[in-house]
């Protein structure tokens, strides 16, 4: 790779050191010398893009190789290409890079290992461990028993080694059709671990590989190709989740049998569930083909691209991981828990703007009619070095509409009859009238300001509780929000009844268009994908749909947890 194709997220990179059973294992490895030097992968398969349950095994491997001056492999599991595209693959690297990750020179493929893993399944042929079978895919799961009963030998188990090799050559030349025939490894279909029960190692495929053509028609299966593409690149910790626990015997079995170069270790830990989400590539992809969402990258999707999209940092991310830790029970995390993560960096980074969602106009009857002035704004009080920019203030301006009520209740501080407030970083304003429609809608407020509080300066020591934000009418860019709610509606959208889908689950109201806001202008100008505050309603980021004049942001999260205020009231 090109050092421009590698350009790498350095903020990412640098979440604290938490204990956790694999970095006792590989302290203790490295103490003992068992090992030199940490070598840790990644090996996505390349059929989706990635998901926030992957960012947490790419904290893992990736921060394991790290903090211990090691090495880190990424390499696609390209074993499958029916299911592989380009698109994937690109999408893959682009998420690593974000989210920190460096792996140098070492990108590698299962694909890279094609003739390797042939000449070994020849081996085990010769060995007696291994045969071509005739029998379907129906027909060897039908075969294959259960958890109480054992597996039937397939009739062409005690085929003869010669047989088995000439069959197998004559499926790498392509003289069988898909399916008609496989190579399976001959260990016992006794074994109370399934996956001993005579795996699958070669299926037929006809089809174009996106790397090796059309050179090959038969691929393997992971569970061939994983353990053995470990031991070329001298992994010494495999590490993955959970569901790949019962694979490990057979993991250890493959490289016992062949003539490895390493003997590599697999290591599990919990995966990452979240509440109101599904982490299954299949049900993602599902949500995509069927136009439920925009694309991957969807701003409501779990997918690493649609939460950068939607405003979520690299940072945020690498410490929610960090926060729920490794361990090996399975358990699920409250959606609210990431977003807590991703307003803690956002508080401390994002740069503050003005701008109305719901815009109501505001005139100043008593301003003078072709006057601008120009305010002082901190870009961000959390962050005093980032300074201040010049904000435009006119006769007329925008409010929120949310700012104003006709007839408020007690302890109401915004704008309301006989309540003065605070314009930010302006002036005090106080209501003289209300203008209707025909229909009783207010469609604009007229008010007198005190030219004596300039800068939001009290002139006679009085105090105005309320504060609210404003862009001129003028000078104001007309913008595009999107709102996002959560994609589905129940806490565990997988958890469905027969005869039922997880769609019926997803929420109607996930996603809110607003046409019509109004925002300063300095927030046309920013690049996308920058993540701002507009003051007083939430943390938003700038979308690729932006235009011209004409931006699109999307809302990142409240500045509170609104969900869960919402969801005790109910």
């Amino acid at each position: 790779m090109s050092s421009e194709e590698t350009t790498i997220n350095t903020e990412a990179t640098a979440p604290a050191k938490t204990s956790n059973f694999i970095r006792d294992i590989i302290e203790e490895d490295l103490k003992s010398g068992k090992i030199k030097k940490v070598v840790t992968r990644f090996p996505p398969e390349p059929n989706g893009y990635l998901h926030i349950g992957h960012a947490k095994a790419i904290c893992v491997d990736y921060g394991m190789a790290r903090d211990y001056n090691g090495e880190f492999h990424l390499r696609f599991d390209d074993t499958n290409p029916v299911k592989e595209d380009q698109e994937y693959m690109d999408a893959i690297r682009e998420d690593l890079k974000w989210l920190g990750c460096d792996w140098g020179d070492h990108e590698y493929y299962a694909s890279n290992y094609y003739d390797q893993l042939y000449e070994w399944a020849v081996f085990m042929i010769k060995k007696g461990l291994a045969y071509v079978d005739d029998q379907n895919a129906d027909q060897i799961r039908e075969t294959r028993g259960t958890l109480t009963e054992p597996g039937k030998n397939s009739p062409w188990r005690d085929r003869s080694v010669e047989e088995n090799l000439d069959l197998f050559e004559r499926m790498k030349k392509g003289e069988f059709a898909n399916g008609e025939k496989v190579l399976r490894a001959k260990i016992d279909m006794a074994s109370p671990n399934i996956n001993f029960r005579d795996p699958v190692m070669y299926r037929i495929l006809h089809q174009t590989h996106p790397r090796t053509g059309d050179k090959w028609c038969i691929y393997p299966m992971y569970d061939f190709a994983h353990g053995q593409s470990d031991a070329i690149e001298h992994i010494t910790h495999s590490i993955c989740t959970l569901e790949f626990q019962d694979h490990r015997p057979l993991y250890d079995w493959f490289i016992k049998t062949l003539p490895v170069p390493a003997e590599p270790h697999q290591y599990e830990f919990a995966r990452l569930n979240l509440t109101y989400t599904v982490m299954s590539k299949r049900k993602l992809l599902r949500l995509v083909k069927e136009n439920k969402v925009s694309g991957w990258d969807d701003p409501r999707m779990p997918t690493i691209s649609g939460m950068r999209r939607r405003g979520y940092t690299a940072a945020s991310i690498i410490e929610f991981c960090d926060r729920i830790g490794v361990s090996k029970a399975n358990s699920t995390v409250e959606f609210s828990q990431l977003e807590s993560c991703v307003r803690e960096d956002l508080n401390k980074h994002a740069l503050r703007f003005m701008g109305v969602i719901n815009p109501l106009k505001v005139v100043l009857d008593n301003y003078p009619e072709d006057l601008t002035e120009e305010f002082d704004a901190d870009n961000n009080p959390e962050e005093p070095e980032t300074g201040t920019r010049k904000v435009k203030f006119t006769k007329e301006l925008y409010i929120d509409r949310d700012d104003f009520m006709e007839n408020p209740p007690k302890k109401y501080f915004r704008l309301a009859p006989g309540i003065e407030v605070r314009l930010k970083h302006a002036y005090y304003i106080t209501l003289t009238d209300i203008v209707k429609d025909a229909e009783g809608n207010i469609t604009e407020l007229h008010c007198k300001y005190d030219p004596e509080s300039r800068g939001g300066a009290s002139p006679d020591g009085r105090r105005v509780k309320g504060t609210i934000q404003w862009v001129s009418a003028k000078y104001g860019v007309p913008a595009e929000v999107r709102v996002y709610d959560r994609l589905f509606n129940v806490e565990n959208p997988d958890k469905v009844e027969e005869g039922h889908d997880f769609l019926e689950n997803m929420n109607p109201d996930s996603l809110t268009v607003i046409k019509n806001a109004m925002v300063e202008p300095a927030l046309a100008d920013i690049e996308v994908g920058k993540a701002v505050q507009f003051i007083r309603i939430g943390y938003f980021c700038k979308d690729k749909d932006s235009q011209p004049g004409k931006p699109v942001f999307n809302k990142t999260i409240g500045l509170k947890d609104g969900w869960a205020k919402e969801q005790k009231k109910a």
